[in-house]
C-alpha cells in the first residue's frame, strides 16, 4: 500500500470559492474589484476558467499504484509541487503585507513566489524573507538605465529566475478600475475611503504595516510625489512596448534563467526560442488585457503540443486555475509548471498571515487526491490520463 501524505490547512476553507467569499467580506470593494477585474466586458476572464471544463481525464482503477511524488525540477531546482505564486501588482493594497506573507509561505513550503515590479514590497525585502528563493517579474522600463539598475539589484540578491512581462504594450481597458481610481497609478476617492471604513480589520492592518507603495521603484522617485505626479512618473517610466530587441538585450545582461510571460502565439514562441529564453509562461494576463483573445489553457494546448517547441524551452502557464483538478488538466495537456495569482490573494484576504500556507497546502491536497484518483505517482504521468476529445 502506498504511503498516505497529508497537508495541514483550515478545513473551514477547503476550496478557492470558500476563500473568495471570506476575502470579499474582509477586503474593501475597490481593492477587491481590482483583484477580480478583467478588461472590457470580462469575457476572456471567464473563458480562462470555463475552458478547463472541456478537458477530461480518465482513471485506471485496477492499476497497482505506488507512493505519490508531486515534486518537479525546474531550472536546476526541485520544487515540492508543480505550481507557484504569480506576480500581482499592488498586493499590499488588497491585503496588507501580502507580498511578504506569500513569499515566506512559498519559501517554507518550497514553491516559487514571483514579485512584480509594481508590487508593494521591495526586491531586497522579499529576497530576505524568502531566503533568496523568490523570482522577479520585470515591467520593462522606458529607460535602459533604470532597467540595468533593477537587474543589478536582482544580481546582488542572487535572484534565481527573471521573468520579463511582454503582454502590456498598453494597460488594458478595465472599467471597474477606471471608476474606482485603481488604474495605474492608483488614486483614492471619497468612495474608496468609505469602503475602507467598512472593512475595519483591513484598515487596522494597513495602519500597522504602513500605506502601501511601489517599494521597488522608490529609489527612482522624487520624494513627496502627489498622486498626479506619481501618475506622470508611472506613465513616463513604463509606457512602451517590449519587443524582440529589448528582450535580446536583457538576455545579454542576465545570465540566469530567463522566462517570458504573456506568450500566446506561435510567432512569439518562436521569437522566445530565437532569443534564448529558458522558459515561457503562457498567459493572457489573467484576462486583463485582450477581451477578444483566447483562454490561457487553449493557447497552452496549441503551443505545448508542438514538438518543435517542447524540446527547446520550458512551457508553463498562468490563468484560470482554481483547483487541483485544473492543475491536473493543465499538466495533462502539456504544461510543465503552473502559476496562480487570484487564489493566493483570496487566501491572504481570507486568512491573513495564515493564508499563504493554507492556500499552498489546500492545492497540494487537491492535487494529491486527483493523483490518487487517477492512480499515478508522478506529475509527468498526467498526459497518459488525458481523454482525447
Amino acid at each position: 500500500m502506498s504511503k498516505k501524505i497529508t497537508f495541514p490547512y483550515n478545513s473551514q476553507y477547503p476550496s478557492v470559492a470558500d476563500l473568495r467569499r471570506k476575502a470579499k467580506a474582509r477586503i474593501p470593494k475597490f481593492a477587491f474589484d481590482y483583484l477580480e477585474g478583467g478588461c472590457n466586458e470580462g469575457l476572456n476572464l471567464a473563458r480562462n476558467e470555463n475552458d478547463f471544463d472541456n478537458i477530461y481525464l480518465k482513471p485506471n482503477y485496477l492499476r497497482v499504484g505506488g507512493d505519490i511524488d508531486m515534486s518537479v525540477e525546474l531550472f536546476g531546482r526541485k520544487y515540492s509541487a508543480p505550481f507557484g505564486v504569480s506576480p500581482i501588482g499592488l498586493q499590499g493594497l488588497m491585503w496588507p503585507n501580502a507580498p511578504e506573507i506569500l513569499a515566506k509561505a512559498a519559501a517554507k513550503l518550497d514553491i516559487p513566489y514571483t514579485l512584480s515590479t509594481v508590487s508593494t514590497s521591495s526586491i531586497e525585502r522579499i529576497a530576505e524573507v524568502s531566503e533568496g528563493k523568490a523570482w522577479f517579474q520585470l515591467y520593462h522600463p522606458t529607460e535602459n538605465s533604470l532597467r540595468d539598475d533593477i537587474l543589478n539589484r536582482l544580481k546582488a540578491v542572487e535572484c534565481p529566475v527573471l521573468v520579463v512581462l511582454v503582454d502590456v504594450p498598453a494597460f488594458g481597458l478595465r472599467y471597474k478600475e477606471i471608476k474606482s481610481g485603481l488604474s495605474i497609478p492608483p488614486k483614492m476617492s471619497i468612495n474608496n475611503v468609505l469602503q475602507a471604513f467598512a472593512r475595519p480589520l483591513w484598515g487596522i492592518k494597513t495602519l500597522q504595516n504602513g500605506i502601501p507603495s511601489f517599494a521597488t521603484l522608490k529609489p527612482y522617485m522624487e520624494k513627496g510625489l502627489d498622486m498626479s505626479q506619481l501618475g506622470q512618473f508611472m506613465n513616463r517610466t513604463f509606457t512602451g512596448k517590449v519587443d524582440i530587441e529589448k528582450v535580446a538585450a536583457i538576455r545579454d545582461l542576465w545570465k540566469g534563467p530567463l522566462v517570458l510571460k504573456g506568450i500566446t502565439t506561435d510567432e512569439d514562441m518562436q521569437a522566445a526560442i530565437q532569443i534564448g529564453a529558458d522558459g515561457v509562461i503562457v498567459s493572457n494576463h489573467g484576462g486583463r488585457q485582450i477581451d477578444a483573445g483566447e483562454s490561457s489553457i487553449n493557447s497552452l494546448i496549441k503551443l505545448a503540443n508542438n514538438p518543435l517547441y517542447k524540446s527547446k524551452i520550458k512551457i508553463m502557464m498562468d490563468g484560470g486555475i482554481r483547483s487541483g483538478v485544473d492543475l491536473a488538466r493543465a499538466h495533462a495537456v502539456g504544461s510543465e509548471f503552473n502559476f496562480m495569482g487570484r487564489p493566493f490573494m483570496y487566501g491572504v484576504g481570507a486568512l491573513g498571515d495564515e493564508g499563504g500556507e493554507h492556500t499552498i497546502n489546500m492545492f497540494k491536497t487537491h492535487l494529491y487526491q486527483i493523483m490518487q484518483q487517477l492512480t499515478i505517482e508522478q506529475i509527468s504521468q498526467f498526459p497518459d490520463r488525458l481523454i482525447k476529445v
